[in-house]
C-alpha cells in the first residue's frame, strides 16, 4: 500500500518519519535524504576511513589499498568453491582465476579513468569528498595500474597463505 506524501515537504506524512528522516542538508532540492543509517557518526566514520575518502593519500596508494583487499577476498570463493575444488590444483586454479578478474577489473577502471568521470559531490555521509582523489584522468589511470598491481599481491599472498596452511599452523600449535 502506497504511503500519502506530504506535498509541502516531499515526505512521507507518518509523524514518525519526521523524526528521523530529513532532507540531506536539511535543503529538498538535492534529492537525497538523510537517514539514521547514513548519517549516524558510525557510518560516517567508517566510510570516511575507506580508502577512496581517506584525505592526504595518493591516487596510487588508494588503488593499492583496494587492490590488494580485492585479490585477497577473490581468491577464496574461486579456490574453494570452483570447478576444481576437490583437486590438487585448486589453489593455482583460484589464484589463475583472480588474475584474470584482476585484469578485468583494471581495463574497467581504465575504461572509466578515459571517459571524463565527474567530480566526487558531497554527499550525507562523506561531506568533504578528498579534493587530490579522483579529480583528473591521470590519477583515475594511476588507481587503475596501482590497483593491478595490489590485487595481484593480494592473491598471491592469499595463495600463499592457503597453500601452506599447515606449515603455519605447525608454527602457533
Amino acid at each position: 500500500m502506497a504511503q500519502a506524501v506530504d506535498a509541502s515537504k516531499n515526505l512521507p506524512s507518518d509523524p514518525r518519519n519526521r523524526e528521523v528522516v530529513f532532507p540531506a542538508f536539511r535543503d529538498q532540492q538535492l534529492g537525497n535524504l538523510e537517514t539514521p543509517i547514513n548519517a549516524s557518526p558510525l557510518s560516517k566514520w567508517f566510510i570516511n576511513n575507506l580508502p577512496a575518502y581517506r584525505p592526504g593519500i595518493t591516487a596510487s596508494r588508494r588503488g593499492l589499498e583496494v587492490g590488494m583487499a580485492h585479490g585477497y577476498w577473490i581468491f577464496g570463493p574461486f579456490a574453494k568453491l570452483g570447478p576444481l575444488r576437490d583437486t590438487d590444483n585448486a589453489n593455482l586454479a583460484g589464484l589463475l582465476a583472480t588474475f584474470g578478474l584482476i585484469v578485468i577489473f583494471t581495463a574497467g577502471l581504465s575504461l572509466y579513468a578515459n571517459s571524463n568521470p565527474p567530480k566526487a559531490l558531497a554527499s550525507v555521509t562523506v561531506p568533504n569528498p578528498p579534493v587530490d582523489a579522483f579529480n583528473s584522468n591521470e590519477s583515475w589511470n594511476n588507481y587503475a595500474s596501482s590497483f593491478l598491481i595490489g590485487g595481484i599481491g593480494g592473491a598471491v599472498v592469499a595463495y600463499f597463505l592457503t597453500s601452506n596452511l599447515g606449515v603455519i599452523q605447525g608454527l602457533f600449535g
